[in-house]
């Protein structure tokens, strides 16, 4: 499904990412761990082609899409979840989900995937009219995982979904994204709560300093001396 070989990324002449290659199979969910700095968001934005310096293969469903922008990214069923959400404060809940159709196949079945939307986050569906800046910090990660998902999207990059959240509220997110690979959508989960990360995906990455650490299932990486070491500090 999304398979990354080789990936290196620069800032200017600073170089973030180091020879990064990770995959993730059709269905699964996997998780990406890592202290502040290691390149976390950078590896999301890179494969989701916001960020623009980069080189290697990132391929999804054999399509090389390393060196499109990031709209064409999105057509070959990409859509990231940004970190800190960025929703469309003055818009209302409903025009935010519309906006994440705007790829023409996702356009022409929209009201199928705002149902599906609604289905995983009833919530939105009792705020429909609400403006999006007025919803909490969970309702508007909420909002932003359903903006991605209109796009109809066959992997979803989410990048620190429990950022600043409550944990009855981060509780419900996890649960939602569960519920979103279950209906068989591929996921790439950066995430610095590290047992959370654990909890839902089937491997996980540690990444440290721009490279690949270690590897494995989540089960060996929760029990790794070097995850420890350098996501816990202990």
């Amino acid at each position: 499904m999304l398979d990354i070989r080789d990936l290196d990324a620069h800032y200017g002449d600073a170089q973030a990412l180091f020879g990064v290659t990770m995959s993730v199979d059709s269905g699964e969910t996997v998780a990406v761990i890592g202290p502040n700095g290691a390149g976390k968001s950078t590896l999301v934005n890179a494969v989701a082609g916001i960020h623009a310096k980069r080189s290697g293969h990132i391929t999804v469903d054999g399509a090389d899409v390393v060196a499109l922008p990031a709209h064409r990214v999105c057509d070959h069923g990409v859509a990231v979840v940004p970190e800190g959400r960025r929703v469309f404060a003055a818009m209302s809940v409903y025009d935010n989900l519309c906006l994440g159709a705007y790829r023409r196949r996702a356009r022409a079945a929209y009201k199928q995937s705002l149902e599906r939307v609604y289905g995983v986050f009833p919530r939105l569906r009792q705020r429909t009219t609400q403006l999006a800046g007025s919803l909490s910090g969970g309702e508007q990660q909420m909002l932003a995982i359903g903006r991605a998902l209109m796009a109809q999207p066959t992997v979803l990059l989410l990048d620190e979904p429990s950022l600043g959240l409550a944990p009855v509220m981060t509780d419900e997110v996890f649960e939602a994204i569960e519920a979103v690979n279950a209906q068989g959508v591929s996921v790439l989960l950066v995430e610095q709560d590290v047992d959370r990360a654990l909890d839902v995906a089937a491997r996980s990455y540690l990444l440290a300093e721009g490279r690949v650490a270690t590897a494995g299932t989540s089960a060996e990486l929760r029990g790794s001396d070097e995850v420890r070491r350098s996501v816990l500090g202990l």
